[in-house]
């Protein structure tokens, strides 16, 4: 068999739009077209969020192409500056290219969903035709697309009054990037209506042409009439808490503008009802901003209760014993937000926990002292709950109580016994573990400190692991015995949900990590199968940005090298003078102060932990490739592998 030509012809650049219609499921999901389509109505709704528009239609054509009109100033349809290109054209036919980066003052759009600047040029690639009409300074200009390329180039039409603005966007999606070309009505029903919601006065209307069905949205109550018809008349323990709270220019924190709205409805029973959006983007995955909420929630309850003595002897208050019955709806506005994918269906800003939070607990804590009786009554609510769940977590202990061996003493455990929410961190040295012990939330989280590098443990036999003190705290703190890949090992007493491997972000913390995965590949492999084991992501640098225009300062933390190169291209854009931030970079855990520690790498609504799999590999190459990395006697092979592979290694110089 021949061996396989790699060389420079061997090397492929995907122009334009050639990546979205290789990897469609990278930028887009590819089930039906309904996100492609909820691009162009997000940018809509953008403009009417900017103060620009009164209305959006959404037509069902009869051929399968859907249009989406707006009133709002229409998009630019003049030369780009530098890439002399008609800028509609390019905002359909590049990545990356948009209205929306800019934040400074005078922005086009000061709060937006569409950051990514791939939406509508995604919605093009994926598209058999797709046509624009602008109507903008006096006249309608039109252009028209065929497979992501201009088939009609940009050309004016008939003149218009000049206050005849707005974009219309005809949309026909190529069936075969999609598992099912039809449209699904009940999600874009869903999304039309929680547009009218979220744009209080703005009128959003579906018109079919194949039904001759036309329905109209326009909600005068906001928020809490979309709740209340949402919640379908269920019985609330204490009238719906509503509000909203948006930071003034002299914010201390946050930029002027950002905060939230929110509607929380606590029921007695029945199905829970939340939806949470950013800047108009719904949020299906939650986020940061309903981590806030959540916080914001707590903090206020836990605090009413605690004054006026309400809370029972032993009973523990948590987070979800407030937040179990809550139903809401929550808009957040955020400057500049950072979404978990292209699809945007999680947002990951760590600042949001403390912006809608602060606010939301601000605004409880007066409702809840100015209407004392249902104060009482959501405490007393949220305090039947924590006993519920103590009894429920007496009876699993109870359960796992016997037999279990003397904990180690370096162990710092947490309180809960609840598998389903503890987690324990196995953490490179003492200093680190000192800030990991104070940084952490006690309640659910325990701290191991390892004190040096583990043995590797890929050659060793079972009965001899106990020799090392490391291998035997961890086993012993885990409540599992070590066991083959063909045991069939009790899990019974595991005491932990989440075994996390916590060390520094530099080539010895690399080392640790190996060292622990093969510990656990080799002699705990069931933890591994059942998505137990993590590795927690510490940041190697600090940015520390100093306030301008509407920004206040800020610290970013970046996970390595291309991070930060990432962090700082950003603020170049964003137009932040050079050299104007500064970077530091942490030498280790032990540097980083408790509340660094917990905010970037130990709190579960902003930290980055990776759960450990086989992946593509599959269990036996990953076990072939462990065997020859980790094995004593297949030095030669590493050797040979190390010359192959050393190119792809990261220097950090």
């Amino acid at each position: 068999m021949a061996t396989p030509r790699y060389d420079e012809a061997s090397i492929r650049v995907l122009k334009g739009l050639e990546p979205v219609r290789q990897r469609p499921g990278m930028y887009t999901r590819t089930e039906s077209p309904m996100h492609i389509l909820q691009e162009v109505i997000d940018n809509a709704a953008d403009e009417a969020l900017a103060g620009f528009g009164t209305q959006i239609r959404v037509t069902l054509h009869g051929d399968g192409s859907v249009s989406v009109e707006d009133d709002g100033r229409g998009i630019p349809v003049g030369l780009h500056p530098e890439e002399q290109a008609p800028v509609v054209e390019l905002v359909f036919t590049r990545l990356h290219a948009g209205g929306k980066f800019d934040k400074k003052d005078g922005g086009a759009y000061a709060f937006s969903g569409g950051l990514h600047g791939v939406g509508v040029s995604v919605t093009n690639a994926l598209s058999k035709r797709l046509e624009v009409t602008v109507w903008r300074d006096g006249a309608a200009h039109r252009i028209v697309f065929a497979g992501g390329e201009v088939a009609e180039p940009l050309a004016e039409q008939e003149p218009v009054g000049r206050r005849k603005t707005g974009t219309r966007v005809r949309v026909w999606p190529d069936p075969r990037y999609f598992d099912s070309a039809a449209i699904p009505m009940g999600e874009l029903v869903h999304v039309l209506r929680s547009k009218a919601v979220l744009l209080s006065g703005i009128k959003v209307v579906l018109t079919s042409e194949k039904s001759g069905e036309t329905r109209e949205w326009q909600y005068e109550r906001g928020l809490r009439g979309y709740l209340d018809e949402a919640l379908q008349g269920a019985e609330t323990i204490v009238p719906p808490f509503e509000g909203q709270q948006y930071a003034p220019a002299d914010h201390e924190s946050f930029a002027e503008g950002e905060g939230a709205q929110w509607v929380v409805a606590w029921t007695a029973e029945g199905a829970v009802v939340r939806e949470s959006y950013v800047n108009l983007i719904p949020t299906t995955a939650g986020g940061t901003h309903e981590a806030g909420l959540r916080e914001g929630l707590y903090g206020a309850v836990k605090s009413f209760a605690e004054l006026h003595g309400l809370i029972p002897k032993g009973v523990k208050l948590l987070p979800d014993d407030v937040f179990a019955r809550a139903s809401f709806v929550l808009s957040a506005k955020v400057l500049d937000p950072q979404f978990q994918g292209q699809i945007k269906e999680r947002l990951n800003s760590r600042d949001v926990v403390r912006l809608v939070g602060g606010f939301v607990r601000n605004a409880l804590d007066l409702w809840l002292h100015a209407n004392v009786e249902y104060g009482k009554k959501l405490a007393d609510s949220a305090i039947r709950q924590a006993q519920a769940r103590a009894r429920s977590a007496q009876k699993v202990e109870k359960r796992k109580s016997s037999g279990v061996a003397v904990l180690p003493g370096k162990l710092t455990d947490c309180e809960s016994s609840d598998v389903d929410r503890t987690e324990v961190f196995l953490v490179e040295g003492d200093s680190a573990g000192g800030s990991a012990k104070m940084g952490r939330d006690k309640e659910f989280q325990a701290v191991l400190p390892l004190r040096g590098k583990v043995l590797n443990s890929w050659e060793v036999d079972r009965d001899r692991l106990f020799a090392n003190n490391e291998i035997h705290d961890i086993s012993v703190a885990i409540g599992v015995d070590p066991h083959g890949m063909d045991d069939q090992a009790d899990l019974s007493g595991l005491r932990y949900g989440k075994v996390c491997i916590l060390s520094d972000a530099d080539v010895d913390g690399s080392h640790i990590q190996v060292l622990l995965l093969t510990l656990f590949l080799r002699h705990f492999p069931r933890l591994v199968e059942a998505g137990h084991v993590y590795v927690a992501r510490p940041p190697l640098f600090r940015v520390d940005v100093p306030a301008a225009g509407k920004r206040p300062a800020r610290k970013l933390y970046c996970l390595d090298q291309g991070e930060l190169d990432a962090t700082e291209d950003k603020l170049r854009k964003e137009g932040v003078r050079e050299g104007a931030w500064s970077i530091s970079r942490f030498k280790g855990l032990g540097e980083m102060s408790p509340e660094q520690l917990w905010e970037t790498t130990m709190n579960p609504d902003t930290r980055r932990l990776l759960p450990v799999g086989y992946g593509d590999l599959g269990v036996q190459a990953t076990l072939d490739m462990f065997d020859m990395l980790m094995g004593k006697g297949e030095s030669a092979q590493r050797r040979s592998w190390l010359e192959e592979k050393g190119n792809l290694a990261d220097v950090d110089v």
